[in-house]
């Protein structure tokens, strides 16, 4: 549970830092810092923006989520720290988990400088909603910007 490896971590637990830890227990959404901010501030309307922001970044200090910068509009947190891969719907922002392992070999002459700890994989495409909906999104290479095109 976030509360207790919040706890183990000493970081204090307010009861706005409960509220952001309640909405993200379980999120499989892979909220972004705005969507926590609106989701919480229902309960403390004078919650501020720099709570949600300071609290997450409490987070992820103490391994608690991990922040995704997968989708170049805003950065996404994951309180599945498990490792694990992504994919993301370039048309709806949508991010599924992948609990597959995939290993990938890395060239010698790579490999032979690097001592690897882990890896991420991140696919980019079209959920089937907006693949239904005539919505198709392609990848500029290398911009981590998605262009819109509907059919």
């Amino acid at each position: 549970m976030l509360k207790d490896q919040l706890k183990a971590a000493g970081v204090r637990l307010t009861p706005q830092r409960l509220a952001i830890v309640d909405v993200l227990e379980g999120n499989t959404e892979h909220p972004s810092a705005e969507a926590l901010f609106r989701a919480v501030k229902k309960r403390y309307p004078t919650m501020s923006f720099a709570t949600v922001y300071n609290t997450l970044e409490a987070l992820k200090k103490a391994d608690c989520v991990r922040e995704l910068k997968i989708d170049s509009t805003r950065r996404r947190f994951d309180p599945n720290t498990v490792p694990h891969h992504h994919l993301f719907c370039c048309s709806c922002g949508k991010i599924v988990d992948i609990h597959v392992e995939y290993r990938l070999d890395l060239p010698r002459a790579i490999s032979a400088a690097f001592e690897v700890a882990g890896n991420h994989v991140e696919f980019f495409g079209n959920c089937r909603r907006c693949s239904d909906q005539g919505v198709r999104a392609a990848r500029q290479p290398g911009s981590g910007h998605a262009v819109i095109e509907h059919n």
